[in-house]
């Protein structure tokens, strides 16, 4: 299960205000940019954007980082050997599947498969 690319998460109050911050240290312009429960999120370089009312952020904020994966299986499968949590999924979202594991340790961590028609992440 080769991870594809790992995407440190940034709560912001609003995309549109936060964005040109971070097409400038990165200099790329978004990826993806979709609508999720309330929330927008957009990826540029190497981070996620997510932004929202604070009530809406509230429940994701224990998140550390999304990992897009080739295959959320293989993490369901390992997260059981190794002794992960479980926190949410598998889940059908915008960008394809995701799952949400606490790992040994307390690292809690966001895995993306991509659907098919989903662009490569550059992260």
């Amino acid at each position: 299960m080769p991870v594809l690319a790992t995407f440190a998460r940034v709560y912001v109050d609003d995309l549109d205000t936060a964005l040109p911050t971070f097409t400038a240290l990165t200099g790329q312009e978004p990826t993806l940019r979709f609508p999720y429960r309330g929330l927008e999120l957009a990826s540029v370089g190497g981070y996620l954007l997510v932004a929202g009312a604070e009530a809406d952020l509230a429940p994701f904020r224990n998140v550390q980082a999304t990992t897009i994966v080739s295959s959320i299986e293989e993490v369901l499968e390992l997260a059981g050997k190794l002794g992960g949590e479980v926190l949410s999924g598998p889940n059908e979202v915008p960008t394809g599947r995701n799952l949400t594991v606490r790992h040994p340790g307390g690292a809690v961590i966001e895995y993306v498969q991509f659907a098919d028609a989903q662009p490569a992440p550059r992260g």
